[in-house]
């Protein structure tokens, strides 16, 4: 399944408060995920393999790396047997690193929240809005994330440009090939 998003990350301190919003709004929380994304070596986007007890994705996509809400082309696809496919792209493509995350998955509508907490890294909210209607313009998109990021009280210094694969990288003295 191939699709459109217009995502945001952040640092934050304020998930209880942002937990308690969105419940207080009605989001449908889908439960708490105990995530290991393992990202492979690639010569174009980035592709990872989401292994947890709620989602369990094979995700290749195409970002730019910019601190502000930002386009992201997303092909996704459910998997059956996780460690198989691990197996063969590690053995086909390397692997670049590993990401372990605690994720708490709402969503208000089209809108997609992850309240994130990563070992080393810290805590994190995401917002994706996800195009899945003809209707939802790049433009559309874009606003819902702006409405969001208003409510949630992020500042630009709190928006993160890198994914959390290339924050363990540099962390580790690493960077992507």
């Amino acid at each position: 399944m191939e699709h459109l998003n217009i995502e945001l990350k952040a640092r934050t301190g304020r998930q209880a408060q942002i937990r308690a919003w969105l419940i207080g709004q009605g989001a449908d929380f889908r439960g708490t995920d105990f995530q290991t994304d393992t990202y492979f070596q690639v010569p174009n986007g980035r592709l990872k393999l989401r292994s947890g007890n709620v989602e369990n994705n094979l995700i290749h996509y195409q970002r730019s790396d910019q601190p502000e809400a930002r386009a992201s082309e997303v092909a996704l696809e459910p998997v059956g047997d996780g460690p198989a496919l691990k197996n063969a792209l590690a053995r086909a493509l390397g692997i670049l690193v590993e990401v372990r995350k605690k994720r708490e998955i709402y969503f208000m509508d089209n809108v997609k929240i992850h309240l994130d907490e990563l070992d080393g890294l810290g805590h994190f909210v995401e917002i994706e809005a996800i195009a899945q209607k003809p209707e939802h313009s790049r433009a559309y998109l874009l606003e819902q994330c702006q409405h969001y990021s208003a409510v949630f009280q992020i500042t630009p210094a709190d928006i993160q440009a890198e994914s959390y694969s290339d924050m363990l990288l540099r962390k580790a003295g690493n960077s992507k090939p």
